[in-house]
């Protein structure tokens, strides 16, 4: 029985003390505006055609097949890259460039390729970033059925 007599006293201990508090409020003008500011978007981004992204893709490509696939397949050069789309969406969304081309690969098949170039999308947000897919290798099926999720 005393038990059950410690535990009610604390229970009636605790709700007393919630009786008490303050009511909760609503964030005032200068919480709401003190250092919280949104995403400041530049939609500045390089082109479809960028050295420095198709490098990337390449790079990366290789390193996917070698570490996880243990496949000698790479990327041998583009041909035919174009850009899609430029902000599909709405205008606060992440600015993305989608391009497409066509992915030469070192077992002599030409693949299309589908990716985008995203602004802060790239090591930790500090600079831009490219998601890729080469249809016919993406064997994880990250952007599956043929790559149509790495499309706008």
């Amino acid at each position: 029985m005393p038990g059950r007599t410690s535990i009610l006293a604390v229970l009636l201990t605790a709700t007393s003390v919630l009786a008490f508090a303050p009511a909760a409020e609503a964030a005032g003008w200068l919480e709401k505006n003190f250092w919280l500011f949104g995403p400041r978007y530049s939609g500045k981004l390089p082109p479809c055609d960028h050295p420095v992204a198709l490098s990337k893709i390449k790079y990366l490509f290789g390193l996917k097949e070698r570490r996880f696939w243990n496949s000698e397949l790479a990327i041998a050069g583009f041909e035919q890259v174009r850009e899609i789309a430029f902000r599909p969406w709405a205008p606060d969304t992440i600015p993305r460039r989608y391009c497409a081309g066509v992915a030469l690969i070192s077992d002599g098949i030409e693949r299309p390729v589908y990716y985008s170039i995203g602004e802060d999308t790239g090591l930790i947000g500090a600079t831009w970033g490219v998601e890729w897919c080469v249809v016919g290798v993406d064997r994880n099926w990250a952007f599956n059925p043929a790559c149509k999720m790495a499309k706008p």
